[in-house]
């Protein structure tokens, strides 16, 4: 996104002036997978021979002290191990890791520490150690217990090995949420249906459903897989959202469903525009400060990555001035008052039961008349609906959510 070239609202770029700062969390990213899957459009790497992980741990660890000048004094209310696969290293190296993050940071007494995984064998043997490590949510990329759609999408564990990790993780985790695809090659709805009723058999505190769609740069995009037409897919997600629903289970967000008070507290500081600090390969982070907002993106590749933070510097913040370089930094650059605003409605409006008119103001500085035109249109399309103290999409408005953004997102020309 040009930031020149996009001016949604038409504000002048003054500089911004936060009140209080938002919640911050912690993503510590994990770049190494056993295999790449053809859907996948992540930051990941496949493993060849052993993984670097004491080096690895010790970049994490570097990288963190030297952004600490970015972030004094402010505690960390989430952590999130993503991937990749994080539950490639051993217990032993998320101990560490942890273990540095307690020591550097005002960690919160009551923090979510989430860990993704995968249900192999060899990944649930660790997770009494990921447990004992400090990890108290565990996030398991199940996607299908059909061993034939968890072929054709490349996984490398089966619908047995599946269920295994799920009772395993169940002895040491009270928190665990499963990932789930549909509209996968040659999936039927009544399949689909079967999945999430498959996943239900073991009561997992999160469910997270995802449509299965064709992102660029991955082995799906160029060579596309049969996939289940618009139709179909529209039953597959009406019959889960209904099924779930029927169980009890809150729809929160366009993807995830949870059980009363289990909604994933780190995924809804990113959708309500909180901050996050990334370490790690490829880790992106927003850090606000009382006068601006601060977007990081890290070295993707491993080894540049960790080459980068070995030669790298402290972050500077005097004065309320903040040097956007730093260990690991490749990019960065400080988000102007346009793009914060469509930013946030961006995030926000995948919230199913939206969000507090106050929280505009809060977390961009804008005041809301500021985007009362696109406001009304979208009200008027039926995609939106608000209040004075609630802004929500629509049934609509969430089934067409690019549609309900694009009124957010003005080409100045």
């Amino acid at each position: 996104m040009s930031v020149q070239a996009l001016q949604p609202f038409g504000i002048s770029s003054q500089p911004v002036n936060f009140r209080a700062l938002p919640p911050l969390s912690l993503y510590i990213h994990i770049p190494w997978c056993v295999r790449k899957c053809p859907y996948c459009d992540f930051n990941s790497h496949e493993a060849r021979g052993s993984l670097p992980e004491r080096e690895y741990v010790a970049a994490l660890v570097r990288d963190l002290e030297m952004a600490l000048p970015l972030i004094w004094g402010r505690k960390v209310y989430t952590v999130f191990f993503g991937g990749g696969t994080p539950s490639l290293l051993s217990g032993e190296s998320v101990t560490e890791i942890l273990r540095q993050v307690r020591m550097l940071l005002p960690l919160d007494i009551n923090a979510e520490i989430t860990l993704e995984a995968n249900p192999g064998t060899v990944e649930a043997d660790k997770f009494a150690a990921f447990r004992e490590a400090g990890v108290n949510r565990l996030s398991l990329g199940i996607q299908s217990f059909n061993d034939t759609h968890l072929q054709a999408l490349g996984r490398i564990h089966s619908a047995a090995e599946a269920r295994r990790a799920i009772e395993v993780a169940q002895r040491h985790f009270d928190n665990i949420n499963l990932d789930l695809m549909y509209a996968l090659p040659h999936q039927t709805p009544e399949q689909a249906l079967q999945d999430v009723q498959a996943a239900l058999q073991y009561r997992p505190q999160h469910l997270s459903c995802y449509h299965l769609t064709l992102e660029p740069n991955t082995l799906f995009a160029h060579r596309p897989p049969p996939l289940p037409d618009d139709d179909a897919s529209s039953d597959m997600q009406q019959s889960i959202e209904a099924l779930l629903a029927a169980q009890g289970y809150e729809h929160y967000e366009t993807s995830a469903f949870a059980q009363p008070g289990r909604r994933s507290r780190h995924n809804l500081n990113y959708w309500q525009f909180g901050d996050y600090l990334g370490i790690g390969a490829g880790a992106h982070s927003k850090l606000s400060f009382h006068d601006k907002v601060l977007r990081q993106a890290r070295y993707k590749q491993p080894q540049a990555y960790m080459e980068a933070v070995a030669r790298g510097q402290p972050a500077q913040a005097r004065h309320g001035e903040a040097d956007p370089s730093g260990a690991g930094v490749q990019e960065a650059h400080e988000v102007s008052h346009n793009d914060i605003a469509f930013e946030f409605m961006m995030n926000a409006l995948r919230l199913n039961e939206g969000f507090d008119s106050s929280l505009f103001t809060e977390r961009t500085s804008l005041p809301l008349l500021s985007i009362r035109r696109e406001l009304a249109e979208a009200e008027q399309r039926g995609l939106l609906l608000q209040d004075h103290k609630k802004i929500a999409p629509t049934e609509s408005g969430r089934r067409f959510l690019n549609d309900l953004l694009q009124i957010f997102l003005r080409d100045a020309g």
